[in-house]
């Protein structure tokens, strides 16, 4: 068993899982780059609370899938994400939650709120935060995760479609639909300004 390498932080992603096979501790050096942005997508979809345990497994869940990983499926961060979105999918029932109450909500500007509270606020000063949450509880479920995969955690059409394992031209055909039933449902107002296509 050869030791660890001296800097870990400098080894691409695919190399530390690899290398985490025979050394698991070089694992937390993934955990360290990524588990704050898995963390607020989680949250973005199920709030804070829940957010906490979905990160964690999160990574749990990769750490013992690590000998499985295919380097070329793809990169790790869309693995993350797609392991994520799977257990996001085991709350559904807390993200309906979520929705229902952003829906009927009022919102405030404190200064500490968290990323997910300043998207609503923003949302809320548009007059759409009601009306955008009840559209996203009609979403298909399948809808849903690529638009909050792009929206919340700012992955191009070609990470969506690794996460999701779908095909890329699906990812653009399910981004357009969603985008029309929300403007829609929002009287005109486009849900995604600011976007990106990939």
């Amino acid at each position: 068993m050869a030791a660890p390498p001296d800097a870990p932080t400098r080894i691409g992603d695919a190399e530390l899982i690899e290398r985490s096979r025979d050394h698991p501790d070089l694992f937390a050096v993934l955990y360290d780059r990524y588990f704050v942005e898995i963390h607020r997508y989680a949250a973005g979809r199920l709030g804070s609370q829940i957010a906490d345990d979905v990160a964690a497994e999160t990574f749990l869940v990769a750490f013992r899938r690590r000998e499985s990983f295919d380097p070329a499926r793809g990169t790790v961060r869309p693995w993350l994400y797609g392991i994520a979105t799977n257990l996001v999918a085991q709350h559904r029932r807390s993200e309906m939650r979520r929705l229902e109450a952003l829906q009927r909500a009022p919102v405030t500007g404190e200064a500490d709120e968290g990323h997910e509270e300043r998207v609503a606020a923003r949302l809320a000063a548009a007059g759409v935060q009601g009306p955008l949450a009840s559209a996203l509880r009609r979403l298909p479920d399948g809808d849903r995760d690529v638009l909050l995969l792009v929206a919340l955690a700012d992955l191009s059409y070609e990470e969506v479609s690794q996460t999701l394992r779908i095909p890329f031209g699906t990812v653009g055909s399910r981004l357009n639909r969603v985008r029309r039933k929300l403007r829609t449902a929002l009287g005109g107002v486009n849900p995604m300004i600011g976007d990106s296509d990939g």
